[in-house]
């Protein structure tokens, strides 16, 4: 086995419900697939890697790219057509893995292009989903990859097929295959219309437990010392657990979905308030297969339990707020509901996840990351359920109206309520906010802020190719060959081409930037809970970040010290939670708040030279600690870097002193109210000026 050797799925310890997710998908691929969220560290790709041993082998034709099935070749097969006596050939099911920096082409497939305009060849080069036909796609870090890669994938394993569209030139292949991701929430959420696309989800952590977490460091070091040895000791499990997903596979389309257990998967998906019916279509198909894994012939109340709580998390949130996971008290309500509950517990149920056949809930798994256990090992795979959090923006709303504070108020004040004057604000409402962009046009990741060249979009230009050549722009491929025809001897049959021809096409579409907040916490931001209206802001600059698939940061300034709360990231729940969490009072480091920020961006611009920054500070202008004019040469200075600014003044009260619009002159950004950063406000404040025009 050497270096290669996989560490055994029966050998995980603990964590049930991850095993009991990619058994029923195993067992039912048309389930859709899982999506395992966790923090790093916690094996989510042990676990999932090692499920592919597990897979029964098939047959496949010889010699072909595409793994068609001799029993029922693709008719539209790019290597085919396959005569009906293909020879076939054994082989395990593939573990495809998709890594994070994959271009479309490495995933769907390419078409040579040159060989294409040079010969007439259409000669098309398979990609990971033709690779991972009948097996498994693994996708680690999912929610790095861009939008226009996740839709590709999911597009294919929701059809079964694949299809490359290029120049003209069309390919078509079987794609059906059982999609795993994983994903850390912490680096940033998927949008909800993709989370939807996942079948299933699950929550994994690490066991707090010292004696399982105990087991797990013994089993993988044992594993490292002697693979092979180790895959031995847990190699009757494997062949019982291999067995067993075939054999449920074999009862599956015998398994009955009574009327009654059809009711309680309804009610479930109407009492958790999920949108469309996809939940209702993947709950029924979860609890059927777990009823074949279970040696059951008929779905029962504990099935769709089960399933519920493994198909419902990730599709009932509303907002990126929203705490993830499924209230079991609502659950059972909405079960009792549709019918009586199953009379037969797990106890009495000898077919149930008790069994040794059948899944039960769970006990040591083992192995290094947690995992589940075949009939035979120390333990069988448990019947939990994942908690997937589904993000969703924010509707249109009221913009916040900035608390009233005179502009004489002492930005040391102390205000009552906290350790040494300190105190938290809860969030105002939030609402959608006015678009903010970096001018010019930008290379870094696709998103949808500002503009920028990105591999998907609107056609802009042509440009002679690199190495790699991208899309080609035939018509300026021909316009550059036209000139040469006479040259080549062109006889009449066509145009001749040469390398030096072509020119692949230049996109423009959207990026995502670097947003970092600078937020001014000092006390007169506190004063007459002016906090409140601020923190709503900034959660709704967050969502707009989100939904704009946007890094952001978030440095704070308060007392004598300015200091970065959140690092750059794609987590928009963090960037809330830093924020909900936010203390006021103190005096205002307002020049210290714009350096930190500025250091912030530079270390940033060195780890990601591509991705454009936007600084949105947020502040009345005060400079109680530092000075004025220390914080205007700070602003100037930032303002000659290179850095789109925008400048939220949260001044209020009849008498303004003006300062925060001395900051944005000196940043040379745009300056916004408070009151003025709703997209609504700025409508209603545009049609009154039209108004008073024509009254005029």
């Amino acid at each position: 086995m050497g270096a290669n050797a996989r560490y055994p799925f029966t050998a995980v310890v603990g964590m049930d419900d991850l095993k009991l997710a990619l058994l029923v998908n195993a067992v039912s691929p048309a389930v859709g697939g899982v999506l395992v969220r966790g923090e790093k560290g916690t094996a989510k790709s042990t676990v999932v890697r090692a499920l592919a041993a597990l897979l029964p082998e098939l047959d496949a034709v010889a010699g072909c790219r595409f793994g068609c099935d001799p029993a029922a070749p693709d008719p539209e097969c790019p290597d085919g057509p396959h005569p009906a006596d293909a020879v076939p050939e054994r082989r395990p099911a593939r573990l495809v893995e998709l890594p994070v920096g994959a271009s479309e082409d490495r995933l769907v497939g390419s078409l040579d292009i040159e060989r294409a305009l040079t010969e007439g060849v259409k000669a098309f080069e398979p990609g990971l989903l033709a690779a991972a036909h009948r097996g498994v796609l693994y996708v680690d870090e999912v929610n790095l990859l861009h939008d226009h890669l996740v839709d590709l994938m999911l597009d294919a394993a929701a059809m079964g097929t694949s299809h490359v569209e290029r120049e003209g030139v069309s390919v078509r292949h079987a794609a059906r295959f059982l999609l795993v991701g994983t994903m850390n929430p912490e680096e940033g959420e998927l949008r909800p219309q993709l989370l939807d696309r996942f079948g299933l989800t699950v929550e994994v952590a690490a066991t707090r437990d010292p004696e399982q977490r105990a087991e797990v460091v013994r089993r993988r070091l044992e594993f490292e010392t002697d693979p092979e040895a180790f895959a031995v000791r847990h190699a009757t499990g494997e062949r019982e657990l291999a067995r067993h997903i075939l054999a449920a596979r074999k009862r599956l389309p015998g398994v009955v979905l009574t009327d009654a257990a059809l009711r309680q998967v309804t009610a479930v998906c109407a009492a958790f308030e999920v949108d469309g019916l996809r939940a209702d279509i993947v709950t029924a198909r979860t609890a059927m297969a777990l009823a074949a894994w279970r040696d059951r012939a008929e779905v029962t109340a504990e099935d769709v339990r089960d399933a519920a709580r493994l198909a419902l998390p990730h599709r009932r949130r509303r907002d990126p707020f929203d705490a993830p996971g499924l209230d079991e008290d609502r659950l059972s309500e909405a079960l009792s509901q549709a019918g009586e509950e199953d009379p037969r517990g797990p106890e009495d149920d000898p077919d149930g996840p008790g069994s040794p056949d059948g899944g039960g809930n769970g006990g040591d798994g083992a192995g290094p990351d947690g995992g589940a256990d075949a009939p035979g090992s120390d333990s069988a795979p448990g019947s939990g359920a994942g908690d997937g959090p589904e993000a969703g923006g924010p509707g249109p709303g009221p913009a916040p109206s900035a608390e009233q504070g005179g502009p004489g108020e002492e930005s040391d004040r102390r205000p009552a309520g906290g350790a040494g004057g300190e105190r938290t604000s809860e969030a105002g409402e939030t609402f959608r906010p006015r678009l903010f962009s970096v001018k010019g046009i930008g290379a870094g990741t696709p998103g949808r802020r500002s503009r920028a060249q990105t591999p998907f979009g609107r056609t802009s230009g042509a440009r002679v190719p690199g190495e790699r050549p991208g899309p080609v722009h035939l018509a300026a491929t021909l316009r550059a060959a036209a000139p040469h025809q006479r040259a080549r001897g062109r006889d009449g049959r066509g145009l001749v081409l040469r390398r030096g021809d072509l020119r692949e096409a230049v996109r423009e579409g959207r990026e995502g930037n670097l947003v970092l907040f600078c937020v001014d916490a000092s006390g007169s931001m506190a004063a007459r809970q002016r906090m409140r209206a601020v923190k709503g802001a900034v959660l709704s600059l967050l969502l707009d970040a989100y939904q704009r698939r946007d890094k952001i940061g978030l440095v704070t300034f308060r007392g004598r010290e300015a200091r970065l709360d959140l690092p750059p990231t794609s987590s928009v729940e963090a960037g809330a939670r830093r924020l909900r969490e936010l203390r006021t009072g103190g005096r205002t480091p307002l020049a210290a708040g714009l350096l930190r920020s500025a250091d912030v961006l530079r270390v940033e611009r060195l780890r990601d030279p591509r991705r454009r920054p936007l600084l949105v500070v947020v502040t009345d202008g005060r400079a109680t600690h530092g000075g004025v004019d220390e914080a205007l040469r700070a602003g100037a200075w930032i303002g000659a870097q290179d850095v789109e600014c925008v400048v939220v003044d949260c001044e209020s009260g009849p008498v303004r002193l003006g300062l925060a619009d001395r900051l944005a002159s000196a940043l040379g950004a745009t300056r916004v109210r408070l009151e003025e950063l709703g997209a609504d406000a700025l409508t209603g404040l545009v049609r009154g000026a039209r108004t008073a025009r024509g009254a005029a």
